[in-house]
């Protein structure tokens, strides 16, 4: 079991800055409404599209102890896509001590500047990762568990271009469903799966209660009780939307506790684009046993997901 923040959580909360919720009531058929979910939608196809989003993800290649070798030659630990060149450098691995040496022929640089010998590298558990770059690649190391492997980038990468929209239900209001917050007091650890086969201890702040067709249900949260992350399956998952489920932003609740869960914002993982990404799947807790037709569908992209 690891206790450490994982790095998606993160990153899922970065989507705050494109998720604008607000407390107010949603509107019948509200125009103002449903152009701010569009607006939402064309935001985060750019962030997707921008060089810290998934669609550049060109490789992820897992280290082992002691030296990795790294380049495009098919010989080497970790290897490149045929445009890098034949060796890039050397990744040390020893205790999670992380070192790199580039090659002589090949001029790496970090923050525009080359390296020079060895240089001691940071991995995204550490919450800013060290990128290392040459030609359009950029590339990290990441952390999973106790594994540790090279994420890398291509802002050339074909996909930029093969994604022009993401496929989506269409919007409706009554898919943004007012909620109760239940705070857990302290927070409650919940076990999240990923698609590595791993299990994380992740803290949920609270439950989220909402009622659907004269039932009510439940979503476990992780984050906090000022934005919280919920990674939720459906009915709807393998047929219409991604089979590992999908993601929600849900802003903290006002003084009564009343929140909003806006099923039209619900969003895929990075593993629908990729097959570099290593995401959370949805906990027992958060599948729903109805369809969910709002929110983003499955981009049919064809990816594959072995890792």
């Amino acid at each position: 079991m690891q206790r450490t923040i994982p790095s998606f959580l993160i990153m899922a909360l970065c989507t705050l800055m494109l998720v604008q919720c607000d407390h107010s009531k949603p509107k019948s058929e509200s125009k103002e409404y449903k152009q701010s979910i569009h607006q939402w939608r064309s935001s985060r196809l750019k962030n997707l599209k921008a060089p810290g989003g998934w669609l550049n993800l060109a490789g992820l290649e897992w280290l082992k102890q002691g030296k990795n070798t790294i380049g495009s030659d098919s010989s080497h630990d970790a290897v490149f896509p045929e445009k890098a060149p034949a060796k890039v450098g050397e990744i040390y691995l020893e205790e999670g001590n992380i070192q790199f040496r580039p090659s002589p022929e090949v001029e790496i640089k970090h923050n525009n500047q080359p390296v020079k010998g060895t240089m001691s590298l940071q991995s995204d558990a550490s919450g800013e990762a060290t990128v290392l770059e040459h030609g359009s690649f950029r590339w990290f190391v990441i952390k999973r568990g106790e594994k540790y492997g090279i994420r890398l980038r291509d802002l050339e990468s074909p996909l930029l271009d093969k994604l022009d929209s993401i496929p989506a239900f269409p919007v409706k209001p009554e898919w943004k469903i007012k909620a109760t917050f239940i705070p857990h007091n302290p927070p409650k650890t919940m076990e999240m799966p990923n698609v590595l086969g791993d299990i994380n201890e992740v803290e949920s702040p609270g439950l989220l209660r909402f009622t659907y067709q004269g039932q009510q249900y439940t979503l476990h949260p992780t984050g906090s009780k000022e934005s919280m992350f919920v990674v939720f399956g459906d009915e709807t998952n393998a047929e219409e939307t991604y089979g590992g489920g999908r993601f929600l932003v849900v802003s903290g609740p006002e003084d009564d506790n009343q929140t909003w869960i806006d099923f039209n914002k619900a969003y895929n993982p990075p593993c629908s684009f990729t097959p570099y990404a290593t995401c959370p799947l949805p906990p027992r807790e958060n599948v729903l046993p109805f369809k969910v037709l709002a929110g983003e569908k499955n981009p049919d992209l064809d990816v594959p997901h072995a890792h």
